[in-house]
């Protein structure tokens, strides 16, 4: 409570653990993979009481998991006990399944479970789509976002939070991929577009993609406009559009990324990266856990299950042909260039990656592709809050001015 009173929201720390020294690595760098967890009472429990009803019992049965937690209360907050973006997205994304309907903005104003469950509808059918809604009510068209190469739609409910536009917004899952045959960009973008259609069945349709998301973003744009139907708004943020393939295969490229995302000192990542070369994704995921780049408590059966869907995911890319649509984008790019580690990755940058179009102009003309800076790089432009911040606004008035752009336009059409 005293540290709430003076920092914002996400600088309030989910846990005190006492320590009588910080672990070091060899080179005198915080070791951050040797940090104990944090045990139960480290968080900020409240008096415990137990959870009321089938709404109250079922979600502290999923907060419980989520957060390795014995026992949650119905006084209980979601964000105190541990919980964070990506877990709030699991949390959604369960709820769903049994038929629990909120948004994740009920979430965040009403994080204590007692509350959260007073805002809760039981749907007699859950959803078989998975989409998350995030922000459920505005007059204007929803906006969809789809996932980034790896999977993670966790970016959108941060970013939603800090924007200010009059319209609901969809989180869309990956639909399921098949084991046995990798499925096409097209496949996959088909059945989005399916899902798309249950929420809102008649365009304009407006989407958002991050990273190699953002050409999922287009090419249901694609499908969407091969019915007939008109697409308004497509944001691409920090989205690349490469002219040559890549010369890094898809597995090595989700193993890079993984690279990059983990906390590694020096030595550990020259391990990694030539352990990368001759593994596969599962192999991989074992060794960093191995050398301590994953805590040793964990269960890697999710994330090689992920890390395998991204790899497939990428084959798709590299497979696909953007051509060229008679639409408008909005290109969200980073003004500072991303410091790569891993070799193949710095080889395998682009011209597309230094210029503000980021490669577009080669299938739209320049008229239609609305440049926009943000500040940071790939990465820091979503996880650095001011340059997020900064992000959410551009892309609420892009919004704007796409809405009231396209009233005219229809106006004068009809």
């Amino acid at each position: 409570a005293h540290v709430g009173a003076h920092l914002p929201d996400y600088m309030v720390p989910a846990a005190f653990v006492r320590l009588a020294a910080l672990p070091l690595t060899v080179n005198g760098k915080l070791d951050c993979q040797a940090l104990p967890p944090p045990a139960d009472e480290a968080y900020a429990h409240r008096s415990y009481e137990p959870p009321q009803g089938e709404i109250e019992t079922a979600l502290a049965q999923i907060w419980a998991e989520l957060l390795g937690l014995e026992r949650v209360g119905r006084h209980d907050h979601f964000f105190e006990l541990g919980g964070h973006s990506l877990l709030a997205v699991q949390l959604l994304s369960r709820a769903v399944d049994l038929g629990l309907k909120f948004s994740a903005a009920d979430l965040f104003q009403a994080p204590v479970l007692r509350e959260l469950a007073s805002k809760i509808h039981l749907e007699p059918q859950p959803s078989s789509s998975g989409v998350i809604c995030v922000r459920e009510t505005g007059s204007q068209p929803p906006l969809f976002f789809v996932p980034t190469g790896l999977g993670d739609y966790s970016y959108v409910l941060s970013l939603v939070q800090e924007m200010d536009a009059g319209c609901p917004v969809y989180a869309l899952p990956w639909p399921p991929f098949s084991e046995v045959q990798f499925p096409t960009l097209k496949e996959i973008a088909s059945q989005l577009s399916l899902a798309v259609r249950e929420i809102q069945p008649r365009g304009p349709y407006r989407l958002a993609g991050y990273s190699s998301g953002g050409i999922l973003a287009y090419a249901i744009a694609q499908r969407l406009l091969d019915q007939d139907e008109a697409v308004s708004f497509i944001a691409l943020i920090d989205v690349v559009l490469s002219s040559n393939p890549s010369s890094v295969s898809p597995t090595q490229m989700v193993q890079e990324a993984l690279l990059e995302s983990l906390e590694l000192d020096d030595e550990r990542f020259e391990i990694l990266e030539r352990f990368a070369r001759r593994s596969s994704i599962s192999q991989f995921l074992e060794k960093a856990q191995k050398i301590g780049a994953i805590p040793l408590d964990r269960n890697l059966h999710g994330d090689i299950r992920t890390s395998e869907r991204a790899m497939q995911f990428q084959w798709a890319l590299d497979s696909y042909q953007a051509p060229s649509l008679p639409v408008e984008v909005y290109q969200f790019y980073a003004n500072e260039p991303l410091r790569q580690r891993a070799r193949s990755r710095k080889n395998s940058i682009g011209p597309e990656a230094r210029s503000p179009l980021r490669g577009w102009d080669r299938i739209l003309s320049t008229e239609a592709i609305h440049a926009v800076p943000i500040p940071g790089d790939h990465r820091t432009m979503m996880n650095v809050p001011a340059n997020r911040l900064v992000l959410a606004r551009c892309l609420s008035t892009a919004l704007g001015q796409s809405a009231t752009s396209y009233a005219g336009k229809w106006v004068m059409t009809e």
